[in-house]
């Protein structure tokens, strides 16, 4: 490599500035990555040394009877909230996309929730199922026989509603983004041959609207198995696990049981899980995503 041509252009200038970036990502994301894998076959409680002890974090995991049902609890909750979570903010886009009288208010107070702390949302929802006293029973005229997040029955359905709730808003601006993308003269062509409402949304509109809906399944799906937040703020995974999910009961093994070989191997287990929901969207997306 010639230096003295490298540095006469300007092309240092653009590794000066990729430098920063490539430096926080090598950091903060390559060497924890690398470093969370090796800790899944060590035995380490962050005060002794760490010790080599092979797959046995891993056999441990997959012998432990928490662990089916932590996951049981993944992926009911994953799927229930990914599934809600496309599916109402489709039918909000597609209703204030037609032009409806005050449909600015609309998209600000449905994508309120998205931008508003956990911590407020957790707290104001929090209050809304209290058995007690909270306004949810009084609406619905139940007193306190619902106990909601005191309820194993209860407490999942609880925080699916809170999630989908929250994230309405932003797959919501997605969707209206892809639906004000698909050219003008093609809604007029589908008016001409007398295709409306439902037959135009289902013939033209949603094939139209595949690549975007693509997206927003995958990252959807991705978000609903990484909650933490919500789970750490509102039920710590109770009453008797039966909110626990992976993600808060890794934090548990790392952070209050200070077992991270464990919490390192539930993390790597998380991933492959993910990793294999997010290849089938992506090897079947050719069957019905359109220009695939």
């Amino acid at each position: 490599m010639d230096y003295k041509k490298f540095f006469a252009s300007n092309s240092w200038w653009a590794v000066l500035f990729i430098l920063p970036a490539f430096l926080g990502v090598f950091i903060f994301i390559i060497i924890p990555v690398f470093m969370s894998f090796g800790l899944g076959f060590v035995k380490w409680n962050l005060i002794s040394p760490p010790q080599f002890i092979g797959l046995k974090n891993y056999i441990e995991l997959f012998s432990d009877e928490i662990f089916y049902k932590v996951l049981w609890n993944t992926f009911y909750y994953a799927f229930i909230t990914a599934v809600f979570s496309i599916l109402i903010p489709l039918v909000l886009a597609y209703a204030l996309d037609r032009k409806l009288k005050g449909a600015a208010f609309f998209k600000a107070a449905y994508f309120l929730p998205y931008v508003t702390p956990m911590i407020v949302i957790a707290i104001v929802w929090t209050w809304m199922f209290d058995p007690n006293y909270g306004i949810l029973n009084w609406l619905l005229g139940i007193g306190d026989s619902v106990k909601w997040l005191y309820d194993e029955k209860f407490a999942m359905p609880a925080l699916i509603i809170v999630s989908i709730w929250k994230n309405i808003g932003y797959n919501m601006i997605i969707f209206l983004a892809g639906l004000q993308a698909i050219p003008e003269s093609v809604n007029e062509a589908c008016e001409l041959d007398g295709a409306t409402g439902f037959r135009r949304f289902f013939l033209v509109t949603l094939p139209l609207l595949t690549p975007t809906l693509f997206f927003v399944s995958i990252m959807t799906v991705i978000s609903s198995f990484q909650v933490f937040d919500l789970i750490f703020l509102m039920t710590e995974g109770g009453p008797q696990n039966s909110t626990m999910i992976m993600v808060y009961w890794l934090f548990k093994q790392a952070f209050e049981y200070f077992n991270i070989g464990k919490a390192s191997a539930i993390a790597y287990v998380l991933f492959v899980i993910i990793l294999l929901l997010t290849l089938i969207q992506w090897k079947t997306r050719k069957k019905w995503v359109l220009n695939e």
